[in-house]
């Protein structure tokens, strides 16, 4: 009897993140409320953070309106960023950083496979790091599983890869 399996996973392409932060940055210098602003917004590939600067806490909510919006129109989920408090930066400026979260981590992993379990298939979930393989001998049950993880309001973003 053959088996098959997909993994979960919560990722995000880095690439979109970077190509949604240069068309906020652009949407920013051609927006007439931030002219003669010092706002602007910045992407850290390697520390996977976004810094957003802004004159004060109405343009740093339009500058974070504009980021959200940029990522969700390149198919980056909301989810999958973590906003940290803004704190005061230089001569009365707000800086807010934004974390891209990705892999799910042990305590995400946990509660997914009991969900899983909890389903009553005959399906095995396996914790491997920051993904989960599922497999089962029928496709139906993975599709079952698959389609009971994507009706649920996860607190992550989850992708389902390696469907073999």
């Amino acid at each position: 009897m053959p088996n098959f399996s997909f993994d979960i996973v919560s990722q995000v392409d880095l690439q979109e993140v970077d190509n949604a932060v240069n068309q906020a940055a652009k949407e920013l210098s051609q927006r007439y409320d931030f002219k003669n602003s010092k706002s602007s917004v910045a992407f850290d590939r390697k520390e996977k953070m976004v810094t957003l600067v802004a004159d004060d806490d109405f343009k740093l909510r339009a500058l974070t309106d504009i980021l959200q919006t940029r990522l969700a129109k390149r198919g980056v989920s909301i989810k999958s960023l973590k906003f940290n408090d803004p704190q005061k930066a230089f001569e009365g400026y707000l800086r807010q950083t934004v974390e891209i979260c990705m892999g799910l981590d042990r305590e995400r992993t946990k509660e997914l496979t009991g969900i899983i379990k909890g389903l009553g298939l005959k399906v095995q979930a396996q914790i491997e790091g920051e993904k989960i393989k599922v497999s089962s001998s029928k496709k139906d049950d993975l599709q079952a599983v698959i389609s009971h993880l994507r009706g649920m309001d996860f607190p992550l973003p989850l992708d389902f890869c390696n469907y073999r």
